[in-house]
């Protein structure tokens, strides 16, 4: 029995997980900014 993935879902599919990592890509570089800001003024001090 073989299942069929049709090219629309396929499609979407693909669209959703790219959007999905660019997300998730911006949400970690702003934490990392965040942590190495923490870092920084914990330097100066």
């Amino acid at each position: 029995m073989t299942t069929y993935i049709f090219f629309g879902e396929a499609l979407r599919m693909l669209t959703n997980a790219y959007l999905i990592s660019a997300v998730l890509l911006i949400a970690a570089s702003g934490i990392g900014l965040a942590v190495i800001e923490t870092i920084e003024k914990a330097g100066e001090r």
